[in-house]
């Protein structure tokens, strides 16, 4: 079996945090992630390392490393900085988007409302997050496209963590998500950067306001039958 690199150990667990496989608190034992990717020890400190300077990992001394728990206050700091740029980098993208660029955000809407209307919320939440990157990523603003790409990885931690429940969130996402991103989607056709700036701070203010900070923490996954062969 050929070496995972590196690269690929961090993608498959970046993954696996995006998706909600690794639950907020999970403790990542590394002798169990080396195990379950047949690396060494060594190989697997850097990529928690990496992830902990992206923020959704927690190293703590002597008691190694967890997926990160981001309190209260955290979430709404998150989502203030998003209120802060996210309109900026749509009204970028908007100068500059192509029709390849309108199909892969009709898409993401697409599979997201499939997504939501089949009860995954976890693989809905994932593509909430993927249309906002697109946005960011093709806006022609690099320094604030790096600083939503991690602040979409806490969000998507702070969703996990503090959602309503999933019934209740199934049906509030299907309402007002999804809606949100076509109009959105809408205002970025019209080129009209004003409408796409106020809807997306709209958006933003909405998803935080659902937030449920008495949600009961998910039971933490075995690293090895999840990242094992």
């Amino acid at each position: 079996m050929t070496s995972l690199s590196d690269q690929d150990i961090y993608e498959r667990m970046i993954s696996a945090i995006l998706d909600h496989r690794l639950p907020p608190g999970t403790k990542l034992v590394e002798d169990r992630l080396a195990e379950a990717f047949g690396v060494s020890r060594t190989r697997i400190r850097p990529v928690l390392v990496r992830l902990a300077n992206e923020q959704v990992v927690t190293l703590t001394p002597n008691r190694g490393a967890s997926i990160a728990q981001p309190s209260e206050q955290e979430a709404r700091e998150v989502f203030e900085v998003r209120c802060m740029i996210e309109p900026t980098l749509v009204e970028r993208f908007i100068a500059s988007a192509t029709t390849a660029d309108i199909q892969t955000l009709t898409r993401c809407i697409r599979d997201e409302e499939a997504a939501r209307a089949a009860g995954d919320m976890r693989r809905a939440i994932r593509l909430s997050g993927d249309f906002h990157l697109h946005i960011a990523d093709h806006a022609g603003h690099d320094t604030l496209g790096r600083i939503l790409r991690e602040l979409v990885s806490r969000t998507s931690l702070i969703l996990m963590t503090y959602s309503a429940p999933h019934h209740q969130a199934r049906e509030d996402a299907t309402a007002c998500g999804c809606q949100e991103h076509r109009a959105l989607l809408s205002a970025i056709k019209l080129r009209d950067a004003r409408e796409a700036a106020r809807l997306m701070r709209e958006h933003l203010e909405r998803l935080e306001s659902q937030l449920s900070f008495s949600a009961t923490p998910e039971a933490a996954p075995d690293l090895l039958e999840l990242f094992g062969s």
